[in-house]
């Protein structure tokens, strides 16, 4: 201990001094609270929304808030156990402290027993009566119903709802328990609810982004926070659900005639259906516009296979190598294996080359949990094991941990490790272990890290006639049972790591007396956490108790992490077969290897949440976009904005050609504004053309013919229009966007090869990847919005369409049916080589270059500068 920690305490000792004072201030209100009757505490709530409309803060309303409840909970709630000598629930000091550190945006470390299910009521009541609502996260459904259940008698007599969200819940139940003051569910449900409601295509049917995320207090922080941040979110679903349509433009472009039906202009690398080449494409599609909203892709595919045709050639850009069409390097000449282009562009070649391509699953919406729970504006953890990962809380949460002590002090025995040389020799003395406590009438809980193990253990103890209960997944059913007898007289329990949280095993009548529950591990884990949370059962609430844990060299954690320091350590105590050692030395030696584990499993979360901060802006800006459309806001706004960036980014084009490459063809700025807004314009209208004045000319030229198609069909219909446009536009270039990341995460650690850090590449490349999404969108929405055409069945398209929803990358397949205008273009005369072409399946969506990148086409010129130019 140092000079300063011994002159001014521990930073923990220091918090829990400032909050002394609070809770002697709560002490004093209780005899006042004590005297109301039921319906004067219960209007106690109504008071307190009052003042906090009158411009008072929460934390001046916690002392009276907090004495509220507790005399609300003394009233109402009943203790779950029988043998509890005084059953009401009335919160002590130390479970008050809790609740403030939870309503102060902190992580509390709280033994097994001392109530953090009671604790939560505190600074959820607290925090709810701002209306904006309060979600308490647990680890399963069976914990959020259960503590829901349990605790809403509270919240009811004090009159704020609760409600419990479940997977695979009915849509109105989700809707009517995000509306509760307070919400209690899963950390994945919340998780999914988030992506899901950023998938809707009505506002109605979004369940969780009207009350946003406020403030959440996470059960068991760690496991959520820490042990799951491991693996994201997914959402995922078919990759591409109108692939069929890439095939059929390569029909339909086969048969136009080029300078009569299409332009193509090498230069800019770029394809133009023209007037007579619409009629032609309409009639073979059988379909009558392809500017209706239901037919709106169809331009886009049609070009690209122009593209593909006429701009793209077999042994000059690509070669076909197994099946796939494999993009040429221009400057190296090398195959650029695993790269595809963007935008369609690739699936037009493919199917050009009448190449099958395997169906697989894609990348519907993700997100981390670490990046998650930091959307919330508040954000609290319980825990009885945060200690060991305090640094990783500040460091990815900047949640600070304050161990809260307990209530009666601790009474457990924790033995020191026996360390056997082999799996065998361990088991045998613990099966050893098991009959002498048992036969001392002692429960004894017997924690293992895997079904596999708990089962050989059962099946070791069924041969000595000791009659136990399993609990792991297998028997989740039955979990409330077998947990309830843990702690009754002569009970042998065998668990997995299901028996460390969230269970409470009370002591059964006389088992005190008789030392306790006993705790056996038969391993030790990665991480301390997790043994320290196994230990935890035993010792509640002052109980007695003891725990061992016993470790073999054939563990997985020793073998791999510690084996050749302690069998070292084993050699010199000269151990023979069967012999135990207990030391310090090698208990310390365990433990550096549980800290090698726990840094290397913190480096693999601290690398997800690097990759995924990336994704975390961008998915910010294209959800918050997405919701003002989806709400109506704005839309004229964003149309405006991106005809003037669109104008601006081509006069600006313009004029840097004919500055600097004399010798070619000034860009046709006229030719560029007729396609793009199907307006004629005279430049000679502009007095003095400079760049500024044609910008300026053209931006009030392109608003006039906006306004004017807003006369024609009225402004409204107008607005539904675009606003069906921006939303399905969006949605289609952002699903491309986040299969074009999942080609660019795959690949990006060869980058290391090439004495380039990945994360960086990642970053540039992610950047330009995005940036080239939403110009994208700007231009095919300012494309088609002079040309789109309402139908009279005109809704907004749900393009989702997802099928997994997991906490782990999956993979899948799923069949995608061909669609009438597939069947009407395959019954159209074809010739023999068409006839024999096979069906092309769903064909991957490219990865995005970035805008300063060489094109990949091959032509030298930037990106920007060419396939990626507005034309």
């Amino acid at each position: 201990m140092s000079f300063l920690t011994k002159i001014f305490g521990t930073s923990n000792e220091r918090i829990l001094k400032k909050i002394k004072p609070i809770i002697e201030q709560i002490n004093s209100l209780e005899p006042k609270m004590m005297s109301l009757t039921d319906a004067e505490l219960r209007q106690k709530t109504d008071a307190f929304k009052e003042r906090l409309s009158k411009g008072e803060t929460t934390d001046n309303l916690l002392p009276e808030a907090f004495a509220t409840v507790r005399e609300a909970s003394r009233r109402v709630l009943i203790a779950p156990n029988p043998d509890s000598p005084n059953r009401t629930m009335r919160h002590f000091d130390v479970q008050l402290i809790g609740g403030i550190v939870l309503h102060g945006g902190k992580i509390a470390e709280m033994a097994t027993g001392e109530g953090k299910t009671l604790v939560a009521t505190l600074p959820a009541y607290l925090n709810a009566l701002s209306g904006k609502g309060v979600h308490i996260v647990t680890v399963n459904d069976y914990l959020a119903k259960r503590d829901r259940d349990w605790m809403s008698p509270l919240y009811e007599f004090l009159g704020l709802k609760t409600g419990a969200i479940q997977s695979n819940q009915p849509y109105e139940e989700k809707k009517a328990a995000y509306l509760c003051d307070i919400t209690y569910g899963t950390n994945n449900e919340f998780g999914f609810d988030y992506l899901r409601d950023n998938m809707r295509v009505r506002t109605e049917e979004q369940v969780q982004i009207s009350r946003g995320l406020n403030y959440a207090i996470v059960d068991e922080v760690d496991s959520i926070l820490i042990d799951e941040a491991r693996t994201p979110l997914i959402i995922s679903g078919p990759a591409e659900e109108s692939t069929e349509k890439y095939y059929i433009a390569d029909k339909v472009a086969r048969r136009l005639k080029a300078g009569k039906h299409f332009e193509i202009k090498e230069k800019e690398r770029m394809a133009h259906l023209t007037e007579e080449g619409i009629e032609e494409v309409e009639k073979l599609l059988n379909v009558d516009s392809i500017y209706t909203d239901r037919n709106m892709e169809w331009p886009h595919y049609i070009e690209q296979a122009l593209r593909a045709h006429h701009l793209f050639k077999n042994d000059r850009d690509y070669i076909v190598k197994s099946g796939e069409v494999v993009i040429v390097d221009e400057f190296t000449g090398r195959l650029m294996e695993g790269r595809v282009w963007s935008d369609g562009l690739h699936q037009a070649v493919q199917a050009k080359e009448h190449q099958r391509i395997k169906e697989e699953n894609q990348t519907l919406a993700t997100i981390t949990l670490q990046n998650f729970f930091r959307l919330y504006k508040k954000l609290a953890g319980m825990t009885g094991t945060a200690m060991t990962e305090a640094a990783e809380f500040d460091k990815i949460y900047k949640l600070e941990v304050v161990a809260i002590p307990t209530n009666k002090p601790m009474s457990r025995t924790n033995f020191p490790d026996r360390v056997y040389r082999t799996e065998k020799e361990k088991f045998d003395a613990i099966i050893k272990e098991i009959a002498e406590v048992h036969k001392t009438g002692r429960p004894t809980l017997v924690g293992t890290v895997s079904i596999e193990k708990s089962e050989l253990l059962s099946e070791k103890l069924m041969r000595e006639g000791i009659e136990h209960e399993v609990l792991n997944a297998k028997q989740h059913e039955r979990e409330a049972h077998i947990v309830a007898k843990a702690g009754q007289r002569g009970n042998v329990t065998i668990a997995t790591n299901m028996a460390g949280r969230g269970t409470d095993i009370v002591l059964g009548e006389g088992v005190a007396s008789l030392g306790g529950l006993h705790i056996v591990g038969t391993e030790r884990h990665e991480a301390r956490r997790i043994d320290n949370q196994l230990r935890g059962r035993a010792g509640r609430q002052g109980d007695p108790g003891s725990s061992r844990f016993y470790v073999s060299l054939q563990d997985d954690l020793m073998r791999i992490f510690a084996s050749e320091r302690v069998s070292s350590l084993l050699k010199t105590f000269g151990m023979e077969e069967g012999m135990a050692i207990e030391h310090s030395m090698v208990s310390k030696s365990i433990e550096r290897a549980q800290k090698k584990v726990e840094e290397h499993n913190f480096e693999i979360r601290k690398h997800l949440l690097e990759y995924d901060e990336v994704m975390d802006q961008q998915r910010k800006m294209i959800y918050s976009l997405r919701q003002d459309v989806l709400e109506g806001k704005n839309i004229r706004d964003y149309i405006f904005q991106m005809m003037e960036d669109g104008i601006k980014e081509v006069t600006a084009f313009a004029f840097g050609t004919k500055s600097g490459r004399d010798e070619e063809e000034p860009f046709d700025i006229a030719d560029w504004f007729r396609q793009k807004f199907g307006l004629s314009i005279d430049l000679n209208e502009v007095e003095e053309k400079t760049r500024q004045n044609v910008e300026v000319f053209l931006i009030k030229k392109a608003e006039e013919a906006y306004e004017a198609k807003e006369n024609a069909i009225g402004k409204d219909e107008m607005e539904k229009i675009a606003q069906i446009l921006l939303l399905e536009k969006i949605d289609t270039k952002w699903k491309d966007h986040l299969y074009a990341m999942d080609h660019l995460r795959s690949g990006i650690g060869l980058r290391g090869y090439a004495q380039v850090d990945p994360r960086i590449e990642y970053k540039r490349e992610a950047l330009s990847m995005f940036e080239s999404m939403n110009l994208s969108i700007r231009d095919e929405v300012t494309d088609l919005i002079f040309k789109l055409q309402l139908g009279k069945e005109a809704e907004r398209k749900d393009i989702w369409h997802p099928d997994h929803y997991v906490h782990q990358e999956v993979s899948g397949l799923e069949t995608i049916q061909e669609s009438p205008v597939a069947a009407a273009i395959q019954g159209t005369n074809a010739n023999s080589e068409e006839q024999t072409e096979r069906k092309i399946e769903p064909i991957k969506v490219g990865i995005k270059v970035g805008r300063n990148q060489p094109c990949p086409c091959g032509s030298g010129k930037k990106f920007k500068q060419c396939c990626g130019r507005v034309s």
